[in-house]
């Protein structure tokens, strides 16, 4: 459960990014920007939610890793999709 409400919470912050990126150029090459600064900040809080795990909750990085991978290849995903919908405008 906890797995999925991360994810969740990482399309949300696409969300908010990309919309933020509308705003900020008001045309697709904005929203693609902020999709483009979205993937770098998403490996840290997926990183940082992966520390947690592993210092925290006990678990140990060999059980973590897939799991970090999971959390940040479903937003990545998403805000690859939103690069190549801004790339065809």
């Amino acid at each position: 459960m906890h797995v999925l409400m991360v994810m969740a919470g990482g399309l949300v912050l696409l969300g908010v990014f990309v919309l933020f990126g509308w705003l900020w150029g008001a045309n697709a090459a904005g929203m693609a920007l902020a999709a483009k600064v979205f993937l770098p900040a998403w490996l840290l809080i997926a990183a940082a939610n992966m520390w947690v795990g592993v210092a925290h909750a006990g678990y140990n990085v060999r059980e973590e890793f897939p799991i970090l991978l999971l959390v940040f290849a479903v937003p990545a995903f998403a805000a690859g999709q939103c690069l190549r919908a801004a790339g065809r405008h």
